[in-house]
């Protein structure tokens, strides 16, 4: 698999969570912790993206990205806890594509990625997810159930497409809540519970007895197409 996707980000376990989901979304990953180890990449690997947080020892993301910006076009997904007004447009003025604010989860990151991989080299994947009477478009992060569009929130929504690409797998409330509401969110672990309930009321024939979105009891859930 080529490693098309660089990933600069100095928190080291946060950095290899990102490569292993996106690697086994299939996406080529590298991951550096600074922006001069992040330069020897671009000259070892054929990078297409690159995932670049704001806060780095030395070179910060905006030096590194203009920098970048004298040299080449590839497209830069900036990711920083800051969310002020003025880092976003920083961000945006001096190269980045797209701003991702911490905490985000994990598919998020994945859709951002593909949206503007799509958008600089046309690439696609498999835009539509199906099981029973249920249909998922990537593309618009829409839902429909016998062709009526199903209402949703985008929290919903990533949860729905995490669970369906883990099948079978039972995967504990601690690991879907990090997964879909990133790490360090400020909600409670409670609101999970909440969304599987609404998830249930959408997608289920009988949401009293599901057969897509299963509850394993003391263990979290499981998800079956």
């Amino acid at each position: 698999m080529k490693k098309e996707i660089l990933i600069v980000e100095d928190d080291k376990d946060l950095a290899e969570v990102a490569v292993d989901y996106l690697t086994d979304q299939g996406l080529g990953c590298v991951c550096a912790g600074s922006a001069e180890e992040a330069e020897e990449c671009l000259y070892e690997y054929p990078i297409r993206l690159i995932v670049l947080d704001i806060n780095l020892p030395g070179m910060n993301g905006f030096r590194f990205c203009e920098r970048l910006r004298r040299e080449t076009e590839v497209p830069v997904i900036f990711i920083s806890a800051r969310t002020s007004d003025t880092d976003k447009v920083n961000a945006l003025m001096l190269g980045g594509d797209d701003y991702l604010a911490k905490p985000y989860s994990l598919v998020e990151l994945y859709s951002r990625i593909l949206a503007l991989m799509r958008r600089t080299y046309g690439y696609s994947r498999n835009q539509k997810l199906e099981f029973g009477d249920i249909a998922i478009d990537q593309m618009s992060r829409s839902v429909t159930k016998r062709g009526m569009a199903v209402e949703m929130t985008a929290k919903m929504y990533d949860l729905l497409v995490y669970l369906y690409r883990h099948p079978g797998e039972v995967l504990s409330k601690e690991k879907l809540f990090t997964e879909i509401w990133g790490y360090g969110s400020e909600s409670s672990i409670s609101v999970l519970p909440v969304h599987i309930r609404w998830l249930r009321e959408r997608v289920e024939e009988n949401p009293a007895q599901p057969v897509h979105i299963l509850t394993v009891h003391g263990k979290g859930y499981r998800f079956e197409r």
